[in-house]
């Protein structure tokens, strides 16, 4: 395996680099790419997941495997650790790029940039390292394989929409070979355009006018979560998934968390400490997230201005990627660092309050972002509802563009080529991943039904 491009490798013209790409075909053919095989030696993977998170809250693992026993689906969300294991064991490409490790389609999302403007993007990246970029592509693909049959669909309507994603990437990659390095680096996904190019026109409307509400409101769409008690603000627990954590009987978490978001102020660009030096944080409250992350440590921090201005944070424990025992080590020893230059290498436009925490002698890494506005949410969540088709497009894009910051897109777009041989390739692991996927649930779903895990909502 190879690392990611060095600078002197980039200094060459685009069509060598994709000769160079082409050439690679030798050493590991697509078509390689393709095989899924379940070897005698592969862990149970019941065990793997119960292994893997040994470290959780305890008090929250029967909600995951509960979300988890939903559906293949489900479980192929929580699953990350399985299928980083199984694809550590396979031929790989050995062109690298900053992955994301955790690339399914509820893994992508609308939200405003900086400066307001709503785009479509990743939006999770807990288990971003160094890997070879199919590696997110198979799991995207996987996912699309899975959905269509959870769905009911017919099994050719899987494979279309994995070849969706997968034929945006290999164009959009190929473009983005031949765009100028400061242009790549500035392509971004507008969620307006993203619905305007949604087929049905009920739908492409109603999206559109969500948008529009949207940006006609400045204000985040997160009051529903915040009260003025006495003239004190606090968070509105919302069990079980927001539980206070401010005058509790036990304050560890509370202290734990509001010691945290302290240290994390320190990683912030002296401009941004300004800005954030505005508000002055009032509460702080527990946070059960989605699926992959039930169980880790996760707060949301309120901040409020002296006039009312309020400002929510999010801070969320970062732990080892799962992709760690199968490529090379990260060169951040705090994992909450790591994940935040992943996410900035790999979004158009990263969140301008995205730090992590940093204190010594602390073996707990967190990372901070804003909260995400869930009205803007919702359009990427309606798309994967509602235009399965058109999201698989979008993903496909989205997750290219990200890789093509840190690989060099003119070597991956070679080796991929120009007919279908590549999409074929990924396409029939996919299909094969998805079987396994089906398999391993039916394992997760026996072990509940027996008593061996334990699993409920809350």
């Amino acid at each position: 395996m190879t690392d990611l491009p060095r600078a002197a490798d980039r200094h060459r013209p685009a069509q060598q680099r994709w000769e160079e790409g082409k050439a690679l075909r030798k050493t590991t053919p697509r078509g390689a790419l393709a095989a899924w095989r379940k070897t005698p030696e592969r862990p149970d993977p019941v065990m793997a997941l119960v292994d893997a998170r040994r470290h959780d809250i305890a008090r929250f693992q029967p909600i995951r495997y509960a979300r988890m026993n939903a559906s293949p689906a489900a479980f192929l969300r929580g699953a990350a650790v399985i299928m980083a294991a199984d694809l550590g064991g396979l031929p790989n490409s050995g062109l690298w790029v900053q992955a994301c490790g955790d690339c399914h389609l509820r893994n992508f999302g609308t939200f405003a940039t900086p400066e307001g403007t709503p785009v479509f993007d990743l939006n999770d990246f807990d288990e971003t390292l160094p890997a070879p970029f199919e590696w997110d592509l198979k799991r995207l693909a996987t996912s699309f394989v899975v959905e269509a049959a959870v769905r009911g669909r017919p099994a050719r309507d899987g494979i279309h929409l994995a070849r969706n994603a997968i034929l945006a990437y290999r164009l959009y990659m190929r473009a983005l070979a031949n765009t100028a390095p400061l242009e790549m680096w500035r392509a971004r996904i507008d969620a307006m355009e993203a619905v305007e190019a949604i087929e049905d026109p009920k739908r492409r409307a109603r999206e559109i006018q969500r948008l529009s509400r949207w940006a006609d409101n400045a204000d985040p769409g997160y009051g529903h979560l915040i009260e003025k008690r006495k003239g004190v603000f606090r968070i509105v627990a919302r069990p079980p998934t927001l539980l206070p954590m401010t005058g509790q009987a036990d304050d560890t978490y509370e202290l734990a968390a509001r010691s945290a978001f302290d240290t994390y102020r320190h990683s912030l660009p002296e401009e941004q400490r300004l800005l954030l030096d505005r508000y002055r944080l009032e509460d702080v409250a527990f946070k059960v997230v989605g699926i992959g992350g039930v169980g880790t440590f996760c707060a949301i921090g309120l901040f409020a201005s002296p006039d009312g201005a309020t400002l929510l944070l999010q801070i969320k424990e970062a732990r080892m990627p799962v992709l760690a025992p199968y490529t090379k080590p990260s060169k951040y020893a705090n994992q909450g660092r790591r994940v935040v230059v992943g996410q900035r290498i790999m979004q158009a436009q990263s969140d301008i309050f995205l730090g992590w925490t940093e204190h010594p002698g602390d073996d707990q890494h967190c990372y901070v972002r804003r909260l995400k506005d869930p009205r803007l949410a919702r359009v990427a969540e309606d798309l994967a509802e509602n235009a399965l088709e058109h999201h698989a497009t979008l993903c496909g894009m989205a997750l290219a563009r990200a890789h093509a910051r840190s690989g060099d897109p003119a070597v991956i777009a070679g080796y991929m080529g120009g007919g279908d041989a590549f999409d074929k390739a990924i396409g029939s692991f996919a299909v094969a991943y998805a079987e396994q996927t089906k398999e391993d649930w039916a394992l997760l779903r026996a072990a509940i039904a027996s008593g061996q895990i334990e699993a409920r909502e809350d």
